[in-house]
């Protein structure tokens, strides 16, 4: 049994067009590039049909994969997120105590992480750092780096 994947609903659509969408465009593609490459002759010394049938395996494994993810899915909502501590779904800005400088990230989870978009995974060490933590609080966070000190400055959804 796969673990609970908490996501947002625009993420659990997103899944669902991927699925969909490999169902229906990648699975096919990759059939016909099997059947073209077997009727290219001899399937012993047949590279090309070796390597469309490797694809397609590792095609159905993310096929299975994203719906074994789907299946374990739990929509969160923002709107009954707790923001008295910084839990995920919280959008939290902290100050980093060494260089002074704020930070604000959103706690999401694995499948939603971004950090372009100031997206951290709730299982990133900065994510587990945070999590539980209330306005004034200073995370230590452990980073391959060395130990990081942030103070928690706000907790917003």
């Amino acid at each position: 049994m796969s673990s609970v994947l908490y996501v947002t609903k625009e993420t659990l659509e997103q899944m669902k067009e991927e699925l969909v969408r490999m169902r229906t465009v990648d699975r096919p593609a990759a059939a016909r590039a099997i059947a073209e490459a077997r009727e290219k002759g001899d399937l012993k010394e047949n590279a090309e049909y070796d390597a469309a049938k490797e694809a397609q395996g590792i095609l159905e494994a993310k096929l299975k994969k994203l719906e074994n993810d789907i299946a374990s899915v739990r929509i969160l909502d923002t709107e009954n997120v707790d923001t008295s501590k910084v839990s995920i779904l919280t959008k939290v800005t902290i100050l980093n105590l060494v260089t002074k400088k704020k930070i604000t990230y959103t706690i999401v989870s694995e499948k939603e992480a971004d950090l372009k978009q100031g997206k951290i995974s709730v299982t990133s060490p900065i994510g587990q750092g945070l999590l539980g933590k209330v306005v004034g609080d200073v995370a230590e966070v452990t980073v391959p780096a060395g130990v990081l000190k942030f103070q928690i400055e706000e907790i917003t959804v």
